[in-house]
């Protein structure tokens, strides 16, 4: 059976109070197309002749069809294709993070064999939380990317080609993700909540939601995360200028913050970038290490819990909080393991590796 990619790019990702304190890259529905018109023409170089997208009212699609369409006009005298033929995911729109949820799970029970993801942090979590076996291929197009890398999305587009006609070997071409499942108890009926996260859970004083996005660092508390990695931007920054965890070994990292910035016994004073262009300084009192599978139940006792940078949940000191980090808990595309297979072994030119004698 012929692999299918599945595409999807919510326009109403990256719309946070972020883009206005901060000095985020906001990216015009036009350069969300160029992206994918990108990873198309890559996804057809390899092979893939079929992408399922989800549906979307922000003129995504439309831009992406006009592109085809110039496509075929100026190749039509040579019979040349250079894109594969787009499909829609049949379901009605609502102009939310639900047609993420939505679109993704229909793709995962139409067999896709990989899911191409526009987005941030958030957006990448709504399709990882649906998502089962099907490895993500992610393109930082949000407002905090620490999850999804920053790479040009042909080689994106080529990797995931690569991977799903199998070409390269599963082991190689796909690698394992760690998330945070958060469980909250009510102490008013007994109802429970799961929530999960790729990237941080930070716990804050404040008790209601509001605009959702974090930025207001002298409510912070206490910080999960499943990886701490010092060149990105967010929360998770906070944790990889302490102490760096990398995305493929176990467990992650906990730190605990001051109520403010200000440098006194017992407290590290951090300067950390938590939104594009956006400094602050954190007050830090201690860190350790977060193993997988260990339950976690945080200090804090009334507040707001923040998925991947955004506001989701709100608790109070009668419910209770835990919090675990899950080792293998999705797959992603490996582009860079990927492109180094490619290399070697010539996959892109045809002609095979010359057997090297020995001497």
């Amino acid at each position: 059976m012929a692999p299918v990619v599945g595409i999807v790019a919510n326009p109403v990702s990256a719309r946070d109070i972020r883009r206005v304190v901060a000095n985020a890259t906001s990216l015009q529905i036009a350069d969300r197309a160029n992206i994918l018109l990108r990873v198309l023409a890559a996804l057809h170089a390899c092979g893939v002749r079929d992408v399922l997208m989800m549906p979307e009212n922000g003129g995504i699609r439309a831009h992406v069809e006009r592109g085809l369409m110039r496509a075929r006009g100026s190749g039509a005298s040579r019979g040349e294709d250079i894109y594969p033929a787009l499909h829609t995911v049949s379901m009605p729109v609502t102009g939310t993070v639900a047609d993420t949820h939505r679109a993704t799970a229909e793709m995962r029970r139409a067999g896709v064999s990989a899911l191409v993801v526009l987005g941030g942090d958030g957006t990448h979590r709504a399709v990882a939380a649906e998502c089962g076996t099907v490895p993500i291929a992610g393109i930082s197009t949000g407002t905090n990317n620490a999850f999804p890398e920053h790479r040009e999305p042909t080689i994106t587009g080529l990797a995931t080609g690569l991977a799903v006609t199998g070409r390269v070997p599963p082991h190689i071409a796909f690698a394992a993700n760690k998330r945070i499942d958060v469980s909250l108890v009510s102490g008013a009926n007994g109802g429970a909540v799961t929530e999960m996260a790729l990237v941080d859970v930070a716990l804050v004083t404040e008790r209601y939601i509001g605009a959702r996005a974090l930025w207001r660092t002298e409510n912070f508390r206490e910080l999960y995360v499943t990886f701490a990695d010092p060149e990105v931007i967010g929360m998770s920054a906070i944790a990889g200028l302490l102490e760096p965890v990398d995305r493929d070994e176990s467990g992650g990292l906990m730190v605990r913050l001051s109520p403010d910035g200000t440098c006194r016994k017992g407290i590290t004073t951090l300067n950390a970038p938590i939104a594009p262009g956006m400094m602050a300084r954190v007050g830090v009192t201690d860190w350790r290490r977060m193993p997988a599978g260990v339950a976690f139940v945080p200090e804090v006792t009334a507040g707001s819990v923040a998925l991947d940078g955004e506001r989701e949940l709100s608790f109070t000191e009668r419910d209770r909080l835990s919090l675990t980090l899950r080792d293998d808990a999705f797959r992603t595309v490996n582009v860079a393991a990927v492109m180094r297979h490619a290399g070697q072994n010539r996959l892109l030119t045809g002609t095979p590796v010359p057997v090297t004698s020995a001497f």
